[in-house]
């Protein structure tokens, strides 16, 4: 039986070699826990707060040494958990981590973590709430400096803020209505009825600006999944090169190269993408190569964004003209590749399907015409900027639902007060809005989907 009291234990940093390795101790027990194994000028619990000392890690047992480590103690309440603290820094061979984590382990009195437990620590002894919980795993994963902003404002609070702000309007609007309830004598009901519309629409109004930045935050948070797509030997391969800034894809001049789909993480002016190399799209016998495109094909309904490359140097064909109306009416940029050669395509059809601003010239294998497709991304998903960092994104999914379900609530309240219903019907919604908007912030939310929102972080944190 897992125990919230329990003294905790793991390794904080990703495994491998490394300069240093960080076990991290939290709980009662923990300052105890580390005198058991580490020798240094003075015992962990005779040290001041927030203090680094030398020493080594031995086996109470046996006196063997297995590392020369660094100790910081962090007493409660001054820690990330709220409890004692005591971080071990250690040589970064998984060797000699390991040693010093079973030593631990094995002395008594502390337990391995659980996956996010010490984040989940954090928001059960109140250091922060739950969305600022969940900017934690954001912060980890950001693979932006965009996303790390965003992450960053709402690990600070920045998100939270607003909620406990609108959750304060909806207790002073119930407040006011429970009054009227109570003492029914005292109420003017036209202005209790103008009242709730005017708080009503206000709340849907912050509501609405929040949910406005969900689509952007969302892609700024788990990147936009790009397929880049077109017949064999376009240049598919040399624009992943040239976005990854590295040899990720083979290149050769011979079509049907790329046999399957080639999945990379990239960074384009702030915006993550997750690019998706597909095998070129034709006709073929070859078993495998038709296999490829079968799965090119898959990626291309998947995708948020495709990138189709066409051939500058050489006049459109029947599979790319049927590709180009397939892509129509999706998020697509056509990427004119080789303009480095004399141009021989069509402009004026592509022209015709696709507007001005999506059509991109490049010269991929020079490297050339990426800022130029950069602009075009942050057209069609952020109308040409991203907002400075001073707006709040709401990005995460379970954040953007119950927002919107507190929304749901608010419009079904004030359309209550326009038709003039009773205000403790009206109450009944306001109370629901309140509660949605509580749950994002771990307000009165259950206990399974606490353990499933950090049982997504590492082990260690």
């Amino acid at each position: 039986m897992i125990a919230e009291s329990d003294t905790i234990a793991a390794i904080s940093t990703p495994p491998g070699e490394g300069g240093i390795a960080v076990i991290r101790i939290s709980g009662p027990q923990a300052v105890q826990a580390a005198d058991r194994v580490f020798r240094g000028r003075r015992p962990l619990a005779e040290v001041p707060s927030h203090t680094v000392h030398y020493g080594f890690v031995r086996d109470p047992d046996t006196g063997e040494t297995a590392d020369e480590v660094l100790a910081t103690v962090m007493r409660a309440p001054r820690s990330f958990t709220r409890e004692d603290v005591v971080e071990i820094s250690c040589h970064g061979g998984m060797i000699a981590v390991r040693k010093v984590l079973e030593l631990l382990l094995s002395a008594g009195g502390v337990r391995l973590a659980e996956p996010g437990e010490f984040t989940k620590r954090a928001f059960l002894n109140g250091r922060i709430d739950l969305s600022q919980a969940e900017a934690v795993i954001d912060l980890i994963r950001a693979k932006s400096d965009q996303a790390h902003n965003v992450a960053m404002k709402q690990a600070s609070g920045a998100l939270s803020g607003k909620i406990r702000d609108l959750r304060g309007r909806l207790v002073e609007l119930m407040a006011h209505i429970e009054v009227n309830i109570d003492y029914p004598e005292h109420d003017v009901e036209e202005m209790t009825n103008r009242f709730i519309r005017e708080k009503c629409a206000a709340a849907m109004a912050e509501i609405d600006r929040l949910l406005n930045t969900a689509s952007q935050g969302k892609i700024l948070r788990e990147g936009i999944t790009t397929a880049i797509v077109g017949r064999p030997n376009v240049g598919k391969s040399s624009l992943l090169n040239a976005l990854a800034q590295e040899n990720k894809a083979i290149v050769t001049d011979i079509p049907g190269t790329t046999r399957d789909v080639i999945e990379e993480y990239v960074n384009v002016g702030g915006i993550p993408l997750r690019l998706l190399d597909t095998a070129g799209i034709r006709e073929t016998a070859d078993l495998v190569e038709k296999i490829g495109v079968e799965r090119s094909l898959a990626a291309l309904e998947d995708a948020d964004l495709l990138l189709l490359v066409i051939n500058g140097n050489e006049p459109l064909d029947g599979a790319e003209r049927e590709l180009m109306a397939r892509l129509a009416g999706r998020q697509t940029i056509v990427i004119v590749n080789k303009t480095d050669l004399p141009v021989r395509v069509e402009l004026e059809e592509i022209k015709s399907m696709f507007p001005a601003g999506r059509i991109v010239m490049m010269a991929a294998a020079r490297h050339e015409g990426i800022d130029a497709l950069e602009r075009a991304i942050r057209d069609l998903f952020f109308s040409g900027e991203i907002a400075s960092r001073d707006l709040t994104y709401v990005s995460n999914v379970r954040h953007i639902h119950l927002l919107k379900e507190s929304r749901r609530a608010l419009g079904d309240a004030l359309a209550a007060a326009e038709e003039g219903m009773p205000i403790d019907l009206i109450q009944i919604d306001l109370q629901r809005s309140w509660e949605a908007l509580g749950e994002i912030i771990g307000e009165a939310v259950s206990e399974s989907l606490i353990d499933q929102i950090f049982s997504q972080f590492c082990l260690g944190k």
